[in-house]
């Protein structure tokens, strides 16, 4: 099968189109047939090497096809598989079975797999898994209610999309913040109130949240805590590895002496979350925002555009 492949750690550049070996699913694995994969935060810092040090390779890169996101069609299942059968229309994320979703065919746990939504393209179900989770275990995790207020710093990305549209669905009244170019963007969404980062400091405004997520956390937590109400939570779900680190070091101490609550969140594939979004993506109450598809031999530019930051939701690449 056809397949991008790594060697070494860089720039796009070092992306190649070849043919390797077609996997084999084990007992509880169903074999897909890839229609398109999507781009995430971590595939971009697992192809820079930013991420080596996180069980990716220290020295060259463990999983040498990358992306996780992906979606597809059942091509063959293992023996003790009972939810899925051949020709099953499913989506998923590999992030924890080895990665590998730019190729023809990968073989994932079942468990992690979910029957894609039924209105989404493959190329649109393709942008939902990482992402779309991510959102989703983020707001539980910072404890969301419906009629809370709620600030979303960085809004526009992939994460951000889906976690305006899902923190709407469960009924909180949602500030988003973003560039210039993205309000519209934003308001499209179902945002409550758009705050232009390049024209004002949401810190500084004197509104206050029950619970902010920083997409983007560049924010000191000193700023983030002034806007937050006293029992309020503050979540950081990305940005640079040092911003996340960081938080991660600082946050407990933000969090003694007050019912304030500093953390962050490391994601997991969850085969239920998949169906929770499938479910919210079918009602009509979540959609992918897709920024650009790219067929599988320009895998290198769909990554040198994602580098280039600030892109207006998901990058896609079509296997075909």
């Amino acid at each position: 099968m056809k397949a991008i492949t790594y060697t070494r750690y860089g720039s796009p550049d070092v992306l190649q189109l070849k043919e390797v070996a077609k996997p084999s699913p084990k007992d509880n694995e169903v074999l897909v047939k890839v229609h398109a994969a999507a781009l995430n935060y971590a595939d971009w810092h697992a192809l820079t090497g930013d991420f080596r040090w996180l069980g990716f390779g220290v020295f060259q890169p463990k999983f040498p096809i990358p992306c996780a996101d992906f979606a597809g069609q059942v091509e063959a299942i293992g023996k003790n598989v009972t939810q899925f059968k051949v020709g099953d229309e499913v989506y998923g994320d590999l992030s924890s079975s080895g990665w590998g979703a730019l190729s023809e065919y990968v073989c994932v746990p079942e468990h992690l797999t979910s029957y894609k939504p039924v209105n989404l393209s493959f190329e649109q179900a393709a942008a939902v898994p990482m992402a779309g989770c991510t959102a989703l275990q983020g707001l539980h995790k910072g404890g969301i209610r419906s009629g809370q207020r709620v600030a979303i710093n960085g809004a526009s990305g992939g994460v951000g999309t889906f976690t305006l549209q899902i923190a709407k669905a469960l009924g909180a009244h949602v500030t988003a913040t973003c560039s210039t170019r993205n309000v519209e963007l934003m308001r499209s969404l179902g945002a409550d109130h758009v705050i232009d980062y390049t024209q004002e400091d949401f810190t500084q405004n004197g509104q206050c949240y029950d619970l902010i997520v920083a997409v983007n956390g560049y924010h000191p937590l000193s700023a983030y805590r002034r806007v937050l109400t006293s029992d309020g939570t503050f979540i950081i779900l990305g940005g640079s590895p040092s911003q996340i680190l960081g938080t991660i070091a600082i946050s407990p101490i933000f969090s003694l002496g007050n019912k304030q609550t500093f953390t962050n969140l490391y994601a997991t594939p969850s085969g239920g979350d998949l169906r929770t979004l499938k479910e919210l993506i079918e009602a009509g109450k979540v959609s992918p925002v897709i920024a650009g598809v790219f067929p599988m031999k320009d895998a290198s530019k769909a990554f040198e555009f994602y580098g280039n930051g600030h892109s207006q939701g998901k990058i896609v690449i079509k296997i075909n």
